[in-house]
């Protein structure tokens, strides 16, 4: 009787889930941005150059160690769009198309990455911008631009924040979005809503990031980092 010739298994490795990772409440010693002040004199006093304000230290270091491992990158640029739905401010975020290569299905911001024809990281969110939903940049005012975030998969993303025109209509490009849909600010900008997650990788490294669960929408990683920053901008401004 010839004997069976038992060969090692194959380890299965699953795709990385960012929802069911460990988290903790990211809201110590911080207050929300009060509901009453989130207004457009508070973004012009936030992004006035004159005005000093301090990143989270967290973020910061997060994004110092990314952009040391990755020296090669590929410049992008993103818009967080503001627009007033039934009198109070929200932000406009897409779910990206599960047929993209990279960031496929996740929740984002308008944009990507900057061509060589754009005049700027600037003009290049509000073509994306249009490309992707259909808002041209004649819609748009542009107030300020958040930290630099490298994002880990080879791209060192531009965040601007602009106001939308009310008025406009959605147009989505259906190769790029699945999905438009609506967030309130003042969820986002209270620090009880945002969570600090600390998930160990197949490969034995540790990966930090935020989230900030919405509805049946899952907000995290880069995204997430840009309204943090935003959140941090805000609040400092409000004191």
């Amino acid at each position: 009787m010839s004997k069976e010739i038992l060969r090692p298994r194959k380890k299965i490795i699953l795709p990385f889930d960012p929802v069911i990772q460990p988290w903790s409440p990211a809201s110590e010693n911080l207050s929300p941005v009060p509901g009453s002040l989130l207004t457009p004199d508070l973004f012009l006093k936030a992004f006035d150059h004159r005005f000093v304000w301090q990143a989270e230290s967290l973020l910061h270091d997060w994004n110092d160690a990314k952009f040391i491992e990755n020296q090669a990158y590929i410049d992008a640029a993103v818009l967080l769009p503001l627009v007033y739905v039934n009198g109070e401010i929200h932000v406009i975020l897409t779910r990206r198309s599960s047929r993209l290569k990279k960031h496929a299905g996740q929740i984002s911001f308008p944009g990507g990455r900057v061509e060589e024809s754009d005049p700027s990281a600037q003009e290049a969110a509000l073509r994306e911008t249009e490309e992707e939903i259909g808002i041209p940049a004649s819609s748009i005012e542009v107030v300020g631009q958040l930290p630099d975030l490298f994002t880990g998969t080879g791209f060192l993303m531009k965040p601007y924040v602009g106001w939308v025109d009310e008025g406009f209509s959605i147009r989505t490009d259906s190769n790029e979005v699945e999905e438009v849909f609506y967030v309130p600010l003042s969820f986002l900008m209270d620090p009880r809503n945002h969570r600090l997650h600390n998930a160990k990788l197949p490969d034995g490294t540790v990966r930090n990031y935020f989230s900030m669960p919405w509805n049946s929408y899952f907000i995290w990683g880069a995204t997430a980092s840009v309204i943090r920053n935003l959140y941090h901008r805000l609040r400092q401004a409000a004191i």
